[in-house]
């Protein structure tokens, strides 16, 4: 069975190694070595320098014998305090909840469609999936093997159809039927491409004409081995459209893990799901306390 803490191996070595490895006292080059590791981690500049001046900060004032890794979790935390309380679906809400899927080529969004809608069957809910892309041909295939094999209906207009259209009649079947939730697909577009942009904020406009009859969350899917770089797709994606949660796939295969907290210092917004490998289970709601401890354990 695949565990967080298993997931977090590569980037728990590669940031900690033999550091912190005794309560043994915590001197410069220790600390210049932990800022090393945390940008070949992927933590980034910006967050790195955080941290390491809390973490500085919290070994100077505090003479207890708390170990140096447990002070290091007691300055991570802080980091998470903006997305804290947030959920996909408030509570008391009776109404369809559309959950738009977006992201560059190759982060893993069908791999992710699949897995988020095996999860809200788990927690009895109904789900019903919308093909918004119509640029590839094999994109319905793909997401018609991920709806079969979880039992649920796809909503398709075939290649080359307006994927506005797809979304539009997907969320009028979605609040006739009173399904719980529709997640809808869109094509796979890079962040620095205007005419695809464009084309998800037309869908992304689409979608609002129905806020009073649905609620809506637009999710970003990230892939974590590209480090830095999913950064600046977040923000591009962000500020084209507004992102409402994200989800961070491929942690399993890499040491960049350290992007995590880099994502939502400087982004402040709620990673919801951790992707940590190939099977249909492996989906972790994303929760602080259990990131932090797996990858300071």
């Amino acid at each position: 069975m695949i565990t967080l803490a298993n997931t977090l191996k590569a980037t728990r070595d590669r940031i900690f190694g033999t550091l912190f490895k005794t309560n043994s006292q915590v001197d410069n080059s220790i600390i210049n070595e932990l800022e090393d590791r945390l940008l070949l981690a992927d933590t980034g500049v910006k967050t790195t320098d955080l941290i390491i001046e809390a973490l500085t900060a919290e070994l100077k004032t505090q003479t207890d014998c708390t170990s140096p890794k447990e002070k290091l979790k007691k300055v991570l935390m802080p980091l998470f305090e903006s997305i804290e309380g947030s959920s996909i679906i408030s509570e008391g809400n009776d109404k369809p909840h559309l959950i738009l899927v977006v992201g560059a080529n190759g982060v893993g969004k069908t791999t992710t469609i699949g897995k988020l809608t095996k999860y809200f069957q788990s927690m009895q809910k109904s789900v019903v999936l919308a093909a918004g892309d119509t640029f590839r041909a094999a994109a319905f295939d793909q997401l018609k093997i991920w709806g079969e094999r979880n039992k649920v209906k796809v909503i398709s207009h075939g290649t080359g159809s307006d994927p506005g259209a797809v979304v539009y009649d997907a969320i009028e079947s979605a609040c006739t039927q009173n399904t719980d939730i529709l997640i809808a697909d869109t094509a796979g577009r890079l962040h620095n491409k205007k005419n695809l942009m464009e084309e998800i904020k037309k869908i992304n406009k689409i979608s609002n004409k129905f806020k009073d009859k649905i609620s809506k969350e637009t999710m970003l899917v990230l892939d974590a081995s590209t480090g830095q770089n999913a950064i600046t797709q977040a923000k591009e994606f962000n500020e084209a459209i507004g992102i409402d949660g994200i989800v961070l796939t491929k942690l399993d295969g890499t040491a960049k893990g350290g992007i995590v907290f880099s994502l939502v210092n400087e982004l402040k917004i709620p990673i919801r799901f951790l992707g940590m490998g190939e099977q249909i289970d492996d989906l972790c709601p994303f929760n602080a306390i259990d990131f932090i401890e797996a990858v300071c354990m």
